[in-house]
């Protein structure tokens, strides 16, 4: 890892984040079933889409893995295998081995499953679907944890610990065991560990937020209404039928994404070298974590920045109930004049040339690192872990350009 120095984390503040984790979650429950059914107004929407999903993005980026510590379907398997342990007054029989050829396929799953909550679904947005969503999504972790052991299931399957770990990597801070280090930032990508579905899983990531994006540009606008005509005629109801438009169009999102990816990946194939495809596919997915975190900061900066500020009066009245005011923050407001357009598109370009550039970085040192074969003359390594490059720079101006594109349309 690189660390210049160790700070060993105590128990007591893993238990305390543990347990901050899992009364936010009952905070969600409880909120998205007995509050008032506006989202606006209901902590639970404005937790999850926003202070949990976009604000632990540049969090990740800074400080590290924070959501670990934090989670709550982690917090409670770790505490009822502690109880189960004490009962049984020894080991517990050993979970079953997590299948290799799962990987990241149900991170992939669930965070397909996240996006079309919050982007399909025509009450994604209502606190009471929240609720049930974080309730049955739960329900089917502590069962996957149960079978695989708590551990391994955050590490390899459950969608936010392996969404939150991929950013973390970018940090200078890491985790070895119960010690805090410093690293190079951006060196913990190189360590990723290939797996199938991490392709899938960066092309859920990314491919989401372009659908996101072009979902209010014309692009899309003056299509869907077609789409979902065809659904209607089909006998859905027109809510059923702009449903199953706008999966197909997040559907279109991801595939556009993984199929770039696989062009490149085909190009530098096609350079030559002992090197299979499935290997150079695993090799630079890496490369895709910064487009992902320039295509999240690029598309969601005003959302975090404006509707954010919503957390303090949803703090004092979680439920939306009129005359709550918990911390006397129930009365503030949103201010509008945090940032301008004109510093927000310079920002959002930043993000998006930030994010390529280093995507760019990435790929050439692990193509120096691939292509440095015993099978192949020394020259001729250097020469094809260049020619690989091409594609590479093919793919990253094309993500370049649709995330700019998206961004002119987003703001004209």
């Amino acid at each position: 890892m690189g660390a210049k120095f160790a700070v060993e984390v105590c128990t007591p503040v893993q238990v305390l984040c543990g347990a901050v984790g899992v009364f936010l979650l009952g905070l969600v429950v409880w909120s998205g079933l007995t509050g008032v059914q506006t989202s606006t107004a209901n902590f639970a929407p404005t937790f999850v889409y926003v202070i949990f999903w976009l604000s632990l993005v540049p969090l990740s980026v800074v400080f590290g893995d924070l959501f670990r510590a934090f989670n709550p379907w982690r917090a409670i398997g770790r505490f009822v295998s502690w109880v189960a342990r004490t009962a049984a007054r020894g080991p517990l029989p050993a979970p079953l081995a997590y299948p290799e050829r799962m990987g990241h396929w149900p991170a992939a799953a669930g965070i397909f499953a996240f996006a079309a909550l919050e982007l399909v679904s025509s009450n994604g947005d209502k606190p009471e679907t929240v609720a049930v969503a974080a309730l049955v999504y739960s329900a089917a972790t502590f069962v996957a944890m149960a079978l695989y052991g708590v551990e391994e299931w955050c590490d390899r399957g459950e969608a936010f610990s392996v969404y939150f770990n991929l950013f973390s990597r970018i940090s200078p801070f890491a985790r070895r065991g119960s010690q805090l280090g410093l690293r190079r930032p951006l060196s913990g990508l190189a360590q990723l560990p290939p797996m199938p579905g991490t392709v899938a899983l960066l092309a859920v990531m990314i491919g989401s937020i372009t659908f996101d994006g072009a979902s209010e540009a014309p692009v899309w606008t003056n299509v869907s209404p077609d789409i979902a005509k065809f659904f209607g005629e089909l006998g859905l109801s027109p809510e059923r039928a702009l449903e199953a438009a706008f999966m197909i169009g997040l559907l279109l999102g991801v595939s556009l994404v993984f199929v770039l990816y696989e062009l490149g990946v085909a190009g530098a194939r096609s350079m030559g070298g002992p090197i299979s495809a499935n290997r150079l596919a695993n090799a630079f997915i890496h490369s895709l974590v910064p487009i992902a975190l320039a295509y999240a900061a690029a598309h969601y900066l005003t959302l975090l920045l404006f509707q954010g500020q919503a957390i303090s009066y949803l703090a004092s009245n979680p439920l939306g109930e009129e005359g709550t005011d918990l911390f006397g923050t129930a009365t503030s407001a949103i201010d509008y004049g945090v940032i301008g357009a004109t510093a927000t598109w310079y920002w959002q370009v930043a993000f998006v040339v930030l994010g390529h550039v280093s995507a760019l970085a990435l790929s050439h040192d692990r193509a120096l690192v691939v292509y440095a074969t015993p099978e192949l003359p020394e020259a001729a390594q250097s020469r094809l872990a260049v020619r690989s490059q091409y594609w590479m720079l093919v793919v990253m101006v094309l993500f370049t350009t649709l995330a700019l594109l998206l961004l002119s349309q987003a703001n004209s």
